[in-house]
């Protein structure tokens, strides 16, 4: 996303009124089993001598990471939290978005604490609701008057747009799933194998990966599908952390109740 993305939709929306500036938990299939209070003693002794079975046996990394990848990448719905460096701008993208395979999704978006926006993507209608902060950062510079106008016009209210239109399409995008994860599809991994781990509740295994002077590390489910649960950079450029939840779980893309300012209307 872009910061003149998030201006032009606000554009649209004032244009009508004469003005000229403004802006816009991982889900791993797991199997019953029998609690070990209903075990035997004897039960319980032929387990404790069974060996722990490894994950992703005779594997390497790089293997475990394409698994990963093809599994993420073919999932029908997932949920997105964490920072995204924004490379035009130099800030960070603060996203939280569930997203499916049909192009719905429902989060929220904000820019290095300059306030949030709420987004809903549903058929081919584009939702979004700025608070006050978030449209006073992206009209940085526009006269104090026509900013005020746009707080006046847009703030704290559901506006709709057509997700086809050319202001609206870059947001859109933050919807289309093929698109947000088409990046991890590029290259061949040379991920080395890390430590089992529990990450909210599932089992993983951490995965670790240079590319220059950059360091990720990458959580893997070890149970169920092979689904990418969280990705940490400490790159010293693009810091920061992304989450993979919700695996497969219906996205509650459903258009806002009571009033909505449609803003191809007034264009």
């Amino acid at each position: 996303m872009r910061r003149t993305a998030l201006a032009a939709l606000c554009l649209a929306a004032v244009a009508a009124a004469g003005l000229t500036g403004c802006a816009g938990e991982g889900r791993a299939n797991s199997g019953t089993s029998r609690d070990s209070a209903e075990q035997s003693p004897a039960e319980e002794r032929k387990s404790s001598r069974k060996p722990k079975e490894e994950p992703f046996a005779g594997l390497t990394g790089g293997e475990i990471a394409e698994r990963a990848l093809k599994a993420t990448t073919g999932a029908p719905s997932l949920r997105m939290r964490g920072d995204v460096p924004d490379e035009e701008t130099g800030g960070t993208l603060r996203i939280d978005m569930a997203l499916d395979e049909q192009g719905d999704c429902a989060g929220t978006l904000g820019m290095d604490g300059e306030g949030e926006a709420e987004l809903i993507k549903t058929g081919d209608t584009l939702y979004m609701k700025y608070d006050e902060a978030f449209l006073r950062a992206q009209s940085e510079g526009e006269p104090r008057a026509d900013v005020d106008a746009a707080v006046a016009l847009l703030a704290g209210k559901w506006t709709k747009t057509s997700a086809k239109g050319a202001d609206a399409e870059e947001i859109a995008g933050f919807c289309d799933l093929d698109l947000v994860l088409g990046d991890l599809e590029d290259g061949r991994s040379e991920a080395t194998r890390g430590k089992t781990t529990t990450l909210d509740g599932t089992p993983a295994i951490t995965l670790e990966e240079r590319e220059g002077g950059d360091r990720f590390t990458v959580y893997v489910a070890t149970r169920g599908e092979p689904y990418l649960l969280r990705i940490d950079s400490a790159s010293a450029a693009d810091p920061g952390s992304l989450s993979f939840t919700d695996y497969d779980e219906p996205v509650p893309a459903r258009k806002p109740a009571g009033d909505v300012l449609d803003l191809d209307a007034l264009g």
